[in-house]
Order: structure tokens, then C-alpha cells, then sequence
């Protein structure tokens, strides 16, 4: 009888475990992403896409609008990315929702507060482009949402509140309540200018110009 010695012939692997694969260099693992609704606790978690479109936009959206008389950080940052995410992602969910929409942006222009102003009037220009028909919606809500704009529209002055905005930050509140009005114009159907004049009779027309 043979007896082979130690460290002779080749070694057998321990029943049936097959070598492990090994990885070529470079290759990362994909993680895999996790789709969740928004404003909930998955929606926290790593890897995670939020469908806002999902969301309930008669719901969320006046929520985020009435934020927009925040003036303290984190809140009014929060209100406002969450009325440009809603909008980038609304298309026919938002056009219903309109109505509902009025009296925050009202009470957010009547603070007066420039800062405030300044940061709805761009809310205002992302809303009458976010959907078809929006900006014909607003129209009959010009003697609410208007005044205000008239009372500031030839202060040439930036926000003032203490914190050095440059023109390219578009902070001046002369240049966006003109902006403003412009794209109310242009989206608002055959009656906008109309009724813009009425409210703001120094507006000169953008198009008929």
C-alpha cells in the first residue's frame, strides 16, 4: 500500500464548493434604485428615485404655494424647490389646481416684502409655462394677483435684505415684475393685455410693439 505524502498531487477543494468567480478590475456593482412616493420615509432611503408626478397635486402644491410667505431658512427654501420640482413634473395635474393656487400667491405679494415678492414673481413665470392653458387660467385673477405689482413695478432697486444680490441673480425687482408681465402676455391668451393695462396702465405691450 501507497501513501502518497503531504503536499504531493493536486489538492481537491472540500466537497462540492466551486471556486468563486472572480470580478475582472474595475467593475463596480450597481446598486439597485428603489421607487417610492414623495414625503415619505422611503423616500428617504439611499438609492431611491421619488415619482413626484405621483403626487397628490391638489394636495402638495397649495401646500408648497402658502410657503411662499416663509422667510426663514430651511422653510422658505423647501417651499420653493418644492413648487419648481411640482411644476417641472406637474403637466396636466397642475392646470385643476389653479384655483387653489390664488390666495397663497396673494398673501405672499401682499407681505410686500421684496425678498418675498421677488422669489414669487419667479414662481409666477415657472407656473404660466409649466402646463397648457395655465396662463389663460390666470387671467380672470389679475385683480388679485396684479395690484401689488403695480404698487412696485417702477422700483429699479434690488431685494434688500441685507444680502448683496447681483443683476445676474435676478434679484431686481423692477426687471421681474416686467418679466412677470411679459410672460402673462404671451401666455394668457387674446384678452392678457387687456386686462394687464387695466390693472397696470403704464405696461407697454411686448408683442403688439
Amino acid at each position: 500500500m501507497v501513501v502518497e505524502e503531504a503536499g504531493c498531487g493536486p489538492a481537491k477543494p472540500a466537497g462540492n464548493r466551486r471556486p468563486q468567480k472572480q470580478e475582472p478590475l474595475g467593475h463596480v456593482k450597481k446598486s439597485k434604485q428603489l421607487v417610492s412616493d414623495g414625503f415619505t420615509v422611503k423616500a428617504m432611503m439611499k438609492n431611491t428615485v421619488v415619482e413626484i408626478e405621483k403626487l397628490d397635486y391638489h394636495y402638495y402644491l397649495p401646500l408648497f404655494f402658502d410657503g411662499l410667505c416663509e422667510m426663514t431658512f430651511p422653510y422658505e427654501f423647501f417651499a420653493r424647490q418644492g413648487i419648481h420640482d411640482m411644476l417641472e413634473h406637474g403637466e396636466n395635474k397642475i392646470l385643476p389646481v389653479i384655483p387653489q393656487l390664488i390666495i397663497p400667491i396673494k398673501n405672499a405679494l401682499s407681505l410686500r416684502n421684496r425678498q418675498v415678492i421677488c422669489i414669487t414673481l419667479k414662481v409666477l413665470q415657472h407656473l404660466v409655462v409649466s402646463a397648457d392653458m395655465v396662463g389663460e387660467a390666470l387671467v380672470p385673477y389679475y385683480r388679485q394677483i396684479l395690484p401689488v405689482l403695480n404698487i412696485f413695478k417702477n422700483m429699479n432697486v434690488n431685494s434688500g435684505d441685507g444680502i448683496d444680490y447681483s443683476q445676474q441673480k435676478r434679484e431686481n425687482i423692477g426687471d421681474l415684475i416686467q418679466e412677470t408681465l411679459e410672460a402673462f402676455e404671451r401666455y394668457g391668451g387674446e384678452t392678457a393685455y387687456i386686462n394687464i393695462k387695466y390693472m397696470i396702465p403704464t405696461y407697454q405691450s411686448c408683442i403688439l410693439n
